[in-house]
């Protein structure tokens, strides 16, 4: 059984944050955990309030996990200030972690901020550098690379940008494409640059699709497969997720979990 840490806020409309991380692990078939890093009131509607956790509170978390169960890959998801950014970094050092998965979590849908400003360059100078994969939106890439991302070869300068500050695999992802028939996410390893396309599904109900992806990823990780077969399977995950619609709450629905499995069940 393959163990897998998510370090992350929760979400309270469960879309989101851990609890969309541990129902992906859960669809994955691999063994979820959670260290707890911010408490928000949330719904389909926007986040009402963030309540932080201490340093000592997410290190305390982490300690218990590491000393005792392990993991096999772990994802960060929402980490909210430097100060926790700093704590799980020297963390995931302590216990020589490799399969990490950094989603650099900053806007929610609604568009509350979900990591302070001055957090930037402590995620930059901490984190990334442990990072075996990184999945940031267009958004959160141009605020990383200080670039404004409009064509295929902005994308492509960005994941150059983001490698050389010490990431092993860019994922950026194409939701924020302006091609409105498709979303396309760019792999970028150091040397070769791979391509994932989907069909673009017209919809609202994408709350929590970046936390599912990095999910998927890191849950496919865990089992040992290559960084690009990761990528591509979590995109497949993803893409079931939203194409078969919840329509739950009045805003920003959250996409499905059990999708990809009940699809594969079917073609059986």
């Amino acid at each position: 059984m393959k163990k897998v840490l998510t370090i992350a806020g929760s979400d309270s409309g469960g879309g989101a944050g851990i609890q969309a991380d541990l129902k992906t692990f859960q669809e994955l078939e691999v063994f979820g955990m959670s260290a707890l890093t911010a408490v928000t009131a949330q719904n389909t509607l926007g986040v009402q309030a963030v309540f932080p956790m201490t340093p000592e509170a997410v290190i305390q978390q982490i300690q218990s996990i590491g000393e005792d169960i392990g993991t096999d890959a772990l994802k960060t998801g929402m980490l909210f200030n430097a100060e926790i950014i700093k704590a799980v970094s020297e963390k995931i050092n302590y216990f020589h972690w490799k399969n990490v998965v950094v989603d650099p979590v900053m806007i929610a849908k609604g568009g509350a901020s979900l990591l302070q400003i001055e957090a930037i360059s402590a995620l930059k100078q901490y984190l990334l550098p442990l990072a075996m994969v990184i999945t940031p939106n267009i958004p959160e890439a141009e605020v990383l690379t200080d670039l404004s991302i409009r064509t295929e070869e902005d994308k492509r300068e960005a994941a150059k940008r983001l490698y050389d500050l010490g990431v092993k695999n860019v994922v950026i992802k194409g939701g924020h494409d302006e091609d409105q028939n498709e979303s396309t996410d760019l792999l970028f390893d150091g040397r070769n640059f791979t391509t994932y396309t989907s069909t673009r599904v017209q919809t609202k109900n994408t709350h929590g699709t970046g936390c599912t992806f990095s999910a998927a990823v890191t849950a496919e990780l865990a089992k040992g497969l290559p960084v690009g077969e990761a990528v591509s399977k979590a995109k497949n995950f993803i893409q079931a997720a939203i194409e078969d619609q919840l329509e739950i709450g009045q805003g920003h629905g959250p996409t499905n979990h059990w999708a990809y499995r009940k699809r594969n069940e079917r073609n059986r």
